[in-house]
């Protein structure tokens, strides 16, 4: 059976270009340049204030909405007239911040200054409980100071990601970290947890799959009170794809018979109805268009594709994707697609999976990576952001692309790798 899954779970498991797949338009003309200073007092210790400029630094970069300033300033927390202008660094915001610890809280009285009359544009204090959880705490700043400038939301930087990582032979944890990996959290661990899902928006839980007993398993775990929940068991695979946007739905796959299918599962009634009937292999269920229809994985063509289906009629399937020949994991939203396919053998290797973007309104393709193992790509909730799983020369990473940027970047996990995502 382990043969099995394994086989099953390698199925499910940066160039750019102006066009039609991107609608989003940047609402400022021009990126302004930002300095970060660090006001704190010198009790606070230096390398926690160095790795919390650095989180801040790395967040107005992704943000793709600030030329960033990579230089660590100290100031005082009033300014000087040369702290408040900064004339020499060519800088138009100035973004300082002093850390104070109480008790089991971070503290940050963050200012905005306009660099060129040195006013302070805005003053805030910003509180976390657990020191461990900083980084969220930077996170939260730099989203409140993008919305300040009027710039597209980058509230996605505030939300919470779980991933399953292998950690040994048939051994697998659930964590739950922020998007760069700097906070991370274990969950689930001891023996073969994988494919999390968060269950709903508020991210307070999620389901996973054991492969611990004898048929695997399907849980949902409450963080609020960490109780653990029997949801459904299948004998030959069992994995929650998707949750329905109300939260009452899952579409799992599942080969109670040797045979995978979609399967759409009503947690209020219990019920279990079986939406693929395809001899193959159907995997990676997605709802889409308000839940109405749903996007999947199947070799029905001889090799894996994306097709669709829709819910509440009895009508086949449709083909989504026709560029490559082995496109074996998905995601979407609104009108986008984003999946991985296997490219033929090419400079970077045999196993090379590069991610592609399309719309189902044009026939342009876009493709999004160039090299190394690029898998599990999710949607943000913006259209503009992805999330995908890295696989390259023996490092395993989080990956984070922003479409209307054309940018990419890669937080590299420093113990295990990872085999599935979602936030």
């Amino acid at each position: 059976m382990i043969k099995k899954i394994i086989l099953i779970l390698m199925f499910t498991s940066v160039i750019f270009a102006a066009d039609a797949t991107v609608e989003i338009v940047k609402k400022i003309d021009s990126l302004p340049k930002i300095a970060i200073q660090d006001a704190s007092d010198s009790s606070v210790n230096l390398n926690f204030r160095k790795r919390f400029y650095k989180i801040i630094a790395g967040d107005l970069r992704v943000s793709a909405h600030f030329r960033v300033l990579d230089e660590y300033l100290k100031s005082s927390f009033d300014g000087s007239a040369q702290e408040n202008f900064l004339s020499k660094k060519s800088v138009d915001l100035i973004l300082r911040f002093k850390i104070t610890l109480q008790n089991d809280y971070v503290i940050a009285i963050v200012k905005l200054i306009n660099a060129s009359s040195g006013e302070v544009k805005n003053e805030t204090n910003y509180k976390i409980q657990n020191k461990k959880r900083y980084p969220f705490l930077a996170h939260r700043i730099v989203v409140a100071i993008n919305d300040l400038i009027g710039a597209p939301s980058i509230k996605w930087m505030e939300q919470f990601v779980i991933f399953s990582k292998y950690t040994g032979a048939k051994q697998s944890e659930i964590v739950v970290s922020d998007y760069t990996l700097s906070f991370q959290k274990t969950i689930v661990k001891g023996g073969l947890n994988i494919f999390p899902v968060w269950a709903n928006s508020a991210q307070n839980a999620f389901y996973y799959s054991s492969y611990n007993g004898y048929v695997p398993t399907l849980y949902k775990v409450d963080l609020t009170n960490g109780s653990r929940e029997k949801i459904i068991s299948s004998k030959g695979m069992l994995v929650c794809s998707d949750v329905s946007a109300d939260g009452k739905k899952l579409l799992l796959t599942m080969a109670p018979n040797d045979q995978t299918d979609i399967y759409l599962y009503d947690l209020a009634y219990k019920q279990l109805e079986k939406i693929t009937k395809y001899s193959g292999i159907d995997v990676n269920g997605n709802f889409v268009d308000n839940d109405k229809k749903i996007i999947f994985v199947s070799d029905r063509l001889g090799y894996p594709n994306i097709f669709s289906k829709n819910l509440d009629s009895s009508s086949g399937v449709e083909q989504m994707v026709y560029r490559g020949k082995n496109n074996n994991s998905v995601s979407a939203i609104g009108n986008y697609i984003v999946y991985s396919s296997r490219e033929k053998t090419s400079e970077f290797g045999r196993k090379v999976f590069n991610l592609y973007l399309i719309s189902t309104k044009t026939d342009y393709v876009r493709q999004l990576t160039a090299n190394g193992r690029n898998l599990y790509p999710r949607f943000a909730n913006d259209k503009e952001t992805i999330m995908f799983i890295k696989q390259y020369k023996n490092q395993s990473s989080l990956g984070i692309i922003r479409l209307n940027a054309n940018k990419s970047y890669l937080f590299p996990l420093k113990v295990g790798k990872i085999q599935s995502i979602d936030w």
